[in-house]
């Protein structure tokens, strides 16, 4: 049994609403968290005023679905390594829509992650209204692991917690 899998799901479900919310633009699109999934996970995106996208015929606007299937496989990336903690910037977002949302009606993106490296986490993901065998869209994401709470060794043989940051690298020495 892997670590992740010793981690109960509620505390991974309480870990994921923390996460998102600290995100603002998934505050304001007013994403939640339906359910945590073995793999996954699954968000929802509440039809509003604010994201549709042609207000004739009140369909929604693809770049809310575009940013709903960001979120959610970004989270699904970040859940499946729990219980260690990352941040994991989109490297690649490829979405194929299929179809327009139906308007006035909530959308659900459903997210996996199939493959996690040292560096780099692939996601596919499905956003849909009804049921994930009929899609709005589908999509492919990667992330890159930035490396935070990582432990090395130096040449002394001391213990140091790198931080990277964007265009450097940080090290601090600790036990951790």
């Amino acid at each position: 049994m892997s670590e992740q899998e010793q981690v109960p799901l509620e505390k991974v479900r309480r870990m994921m609403i923390r996460f998102a919310e600290g995100i603002k633009h998934s505050e304001e699109l007013g994403l939640e968290l339906v359910d945590i999934t073995e793999n996954g996970l699954i968000i929802k995106l509440p039809y509003s005023e604010k994201i549709i996208g042609n207000p004739e015929t009140g369909v929604i606007h693809g770049g809310a679905i575009t940013s709903l299937m960001d979120q959610t496989c970004g989270m699904a990336a970040i859940r499946s390594i729990v219980p260690e903690f990352d941040i994991a910037p989109t490297i690649d977002l490829r979405i194929d829509y299929m179809r327009a949302a139906e308007p006035g009606r909530d959308v659900f993106a459903l997210a996996e992650t199939f493959r996690a490296t040292k560096n780099v986490l692939f996601t596919r993901g499905i956003a849909y209204q009804d049921s994930p065998e009929k899609p709005i869209a589908n999509g492919v994401a990667t992330f890159m692991r930035m490396g935070l709470g990582k432990t090395i060794v130096g040449k002394d043989g001391q213990k140091k917690t790198t931080v990277k940051h964007v265009g450097k690298d940080s090290a601090s020495t600790g036990e951790g």
